[in-house]
């Protein structure tokens, strides 16, 4: 960029370096920041422990086709980043270690492709500025080191962008044009909305229009065909589902299909009846901070921005699809802040060409410093306060840990960070303003993917509840649970029952009512905020704090006399799932 924000020494030693062995040396830097952690932790709520059980079962199982929790079909998502968690899972037994992998892979590889895609369409500089600002804003290595599906789209849906970009503009690549839809379609099989680079067209559509000897070997008629890759490579799982689901016929697999084909694409996007948020959620609430500081490095770019707009059509793509993107999610009135992420990719490409060379608007720089410097004051302070115990910060580390010294540990962690800000904002006050804050960032993530990791590991996970409810059963015993939860089945030692993801309470009680008079050594797991009919409280075991909950463990003695028959028997068995825990843990 520019000496105001980033030290050109740097970047100048930087670019002499030849491409291949830039890209190598990005990348080896990435990893060390995406894979850290990687085996420190067990999955977290919410969607980590989800994704597990899955990926675990398939192995287990065998049955890879249609994915499935504690027994169920799971119809909210298609298999594909569940298999790739089971991939990794089977390659090396160890489940800790594989449910972070794809996504740390896949962030690995969206980085390459920007990084690539700016040497390619303008310079080894822009590729490289792209591949900083990217690892800069705090939502891709958030997700990177996150075992979500929304990483894995992004990757799909910036390798398809990747694919058009090249055939377009520095083409014709009809090899990557064709695999630019094949992506397309690997993105739909792994969350619906895997066909965004579709959104690429009507903008290349557009210059086409207005100059007809714009692309003229790259908009021949093979061009119609990529959409039949997208689809053939969709049809790839979509096929043999509907075959299974049509040859076993049952309710349950009927429902199946009917829900991951229609429900959870068009009546969720169309009719959404979770996350509901107004129109401007993304521009307030999620932009602005998960992808600081490029919304306020665009803005103090805005004069060569709109320059760009008008003589570079590769800007004008670039910047009408990330319009295009955050408009197409703004329109659904359910938003979650993933959701927009695979537009950040594109997004920091098109302002790393903006601001080559360009100054950004005289006030960045000292905002950004003042920024970071209230920053390290404000995480100084808490990190204080909670070393002197405030009533504020102990209530609320007391909803997920009963120890007292919990407050302090995260204190001390908190301190750190405050003071590794202040440290990077005054040791490096004659570097750019970007730099600083880079360093402070990146020292973060390295702080919290080790030290960060071994004080939320018991916050984060239900082992302290479990092991305190294998200590008052015998050996035998098994466990039902009352609101299900997945992580509850994944890390339980001891075979677990749970009573159909989405039941109501009334439905889900009732049925553990009877499950429990079925046979002998068979005892209930429930958050005690639950009002029971079914069971009595009083002499129930106290078995701690576990995800803001207090659980209770209901024994034969605790179940009452009589409960009304469930309008819905169902149950779903699975066997001691927590044996892929490792040892002594």
């Amino acid at each position: 960029m520019t000496t105001q924000t980033l030290s050109r020494s740097l970047y100048d030693s930087l670019q002499a370096l030849p491409r291949q062995r830039l890209m190598l040396l990005l990348l080896a830097f990435a990893a060390a920041m995406i894979f850290a952690g990687i085996g420190l932790r067990s999955p977290w709520p919410a969607d980590e422990p989800r994704f597990a059980e899955i990926a675990r079962e398939m192995v287990d199982s065998g049955q890879w086709l249609i994915p499935m929790r504690g027994g169920e079909f799971y119809p909210d998502k298609p298999p594909v980043f569940m298999w790739t968690i089971a991939f990794f899972y089977w390659l090396t037994g160890n489940l800790k270690l594989a449910f972070l992998l794809p996504n740390a892979l896949c962030g690995l590889l969206t980085l390459a492709a920007v990084y690539d895609l700016g040497c390619r369409l303008w310079n080894q500089r822009t590729g490289l500025t792209a591949a900083f600002l990217l690892l800069l804003a705090p939502q891709f290595l958030m997700q990177a080191k996150l075992a979500q599906i929304d990483a894995m789209v992004t990757c799909w849906i910036t390798l398809g962008c990747y694919g058009l970009l090249r055939h377009f503009f520095a083409g014709p690549a009809w090899s990557w044009y064709f695999a630019a839809w094949g992506f397309m379609g690997l993105g739909i099989i792994t969350k619906g909305v895997g066909f965004l680079p579709v959104l690429m067209l009507p903008p290349l559509l557009w210059l086409h229009w207005r100059d007809r000897e714009r692309f003229p070997q790259s908009m021949r008629w093979p061009a119609a065909l990529g959409p039949l890759i997208m689809l053939a490579v969709a049809a790839a799982w979509l096929v043999p589902m509907v075959l299974y689901v049509d040859a076993i016929h049952t309710p349950e697999a009927l429902a199946y299909r009917d829900n991951i084909l229609f429900k959870q694409t068009g009546e969720r996007y169309a009719n959404s009846w979770g996350h509901i948020q107004p129109w401007y959620y993304f521009l307030v609430n999620v932009i602005p901070g998960l992808w600081f500081p490029l919304p306020l490095l665009l803005l103090a770019l805005l004069k060569p921005a709109r320059d760009a707009l008008r003589r570079q059509p590769e800007v004008l793509v670039l910047l009408v699809w990330v319009a295009l993107v955050i408009t197409f999610f703004s329109l659904s009135p359910g938003k979650r802040g993933v959701y927009v992420l695979p537009a950040l990719p594109m997004l920091a490409l098109a302002i790393a060409h903006i601001g080559t060379d360009r100054a950004p608007a005289r006030w960045f720089a000292p905002l950004i410093s003042t920024l970071q410097l209230l920053a390290a004051i404000a995480l100084i302070a808490v990190g204080i306060l909670a070393w002197t115990d405030h009533p504020k910060l102990a209530s609320k580390v007391a909803r997920y840990s009963q120890d007292p010294s919990a407050l302090h540990a995260a204190g001390t962690f908190v301190l750190v960070i405050g003071l590794v800000w202040a440290t990077a904002l005054l040791a490096l006050w004659r570097r750019g303003a970007l730099l600083r804050l880079f360093i402070a960032l990146m020292a973060t993530w390295l702080l919290y993917s080790t030290w960060g990791y071994s004080l939320m590991e018991p916050l984060r996970t239900p082992r302290n509840v479990l092991a305190a409810a294998e200590a008052s059963v015998p050996a035998n015993a098994t466990f039902g649970i009352i609101d299900f939860s997945e992580q509850f089945i994944l890390f339980s030692r001891r075979d677990v029952t749970h009573f159909g993801f989405g039941a109501s309470l009334q439905q889900d009680e009732r049925n553990a009512w009877q499950w429990m008079g079925e046979g002998s050594n068979r005892f209930v797991l429930v958050a005690d905020r639950h009002e029971l009919e079914c069971f009595l409280k009083e002499g129930a075991a106290d078995l701690g704090v576990a995800h803001r909950e207090r659980w209770l463990l209901m024994g034969p003695a605790q179940r009452a006399a009589h409960c009304p028959a469930p309008a819905q028997r169902q149950q779903f068995h699975t066997a001691a799932p927590g044996r892929w825990l490792p040892s002594g843990h």
